[in-house]
């Protein structure tokens, strides 16, 4: 705002004029809220969601090494444990059930075909690897992205409630040279004081 008589003409506008900006402050304040809000909240989802696809490449790769070994016979050994397996070996690991609880599983990987993966509001839903892999990958990738474009939004949102911010101290500072200008003119008049 670089004249502030093109939001004011008078005195009389000087409350209104205040109020409006004072209300579009506190519509930006609430939208930086929820942003911030928003974008917290992809940042705590991210670990899980790495995680999530990290254990899906590493059940691809151990089925892969599982079905190679089947197929040309190979001799068993397993280079991420370091152990010898025969091809229908199983792998024991352990998974969260929730923060504090958690459960053994025994997967042959020769035969892992499919992994459920959760949706929310208890919606499980069984992929193929490949398409868990993508689906996992794209959700990542997505993420990144809102919380990409949430960070952006709230740079927007800074220099439009600081630009608001000045606004309001000049209207403000406007009117106090305004009053002080027509006092000295003797055109306004005091309010004369209350008694109690």
């Amino acid at each position: 705002m670089n004249n502030v008589s093109d939001y004011v003409k008078s005195l009389d506008d000087v409350e209104s004029t205040l109020n409006r900006f004072q209300e579009m402050v506190s519509k930006y304040t609430f939208m930086q809220q929820n942003v911030e809000r928003r974008q917290q909240g992809l940042k705590e989802k991210l670990p899980e969601m790495t995680n999530t696809l990290e254990t899906v490449k590493f059940l691809k790769r151990k089925r892969s090494q599982a079905l190679k070994q089947t197929d040309a016979g190979e001799d068993g050994l397993d280079d991420e444990l370091g152990t010898k397996r025969k091809a229908n070996d199983t792998l024991e690991t352990t998974f969260s059930l929730q923060d504090t609880l958690y459960a053994k599983a025994v997967i042959k990987p020769a035969e892992l075909d499919e992994v459920y993966l959760w949706l929310g509001a208890n919606v499980m839903v069984a992929y193929p690897l490949d398409e868990a892999e993508e689906l996992l990958q794209g959700k990542l990738d997505k993420a990144k992205e809102s919380i990409k474009i949430a960070a952006e939004d709230l740079d927007f949102l800074r220099i439009q409630i600081t630009t608001l911010e000045v606004a309001i101290a000049r209207v403000h500072n406007w009117d106090v040279g305004e009053k002080r200008r027509l006092k000295a003119e003797g055109k306004l008049t005091q309010p004369e004081p209350e008694e109690d």
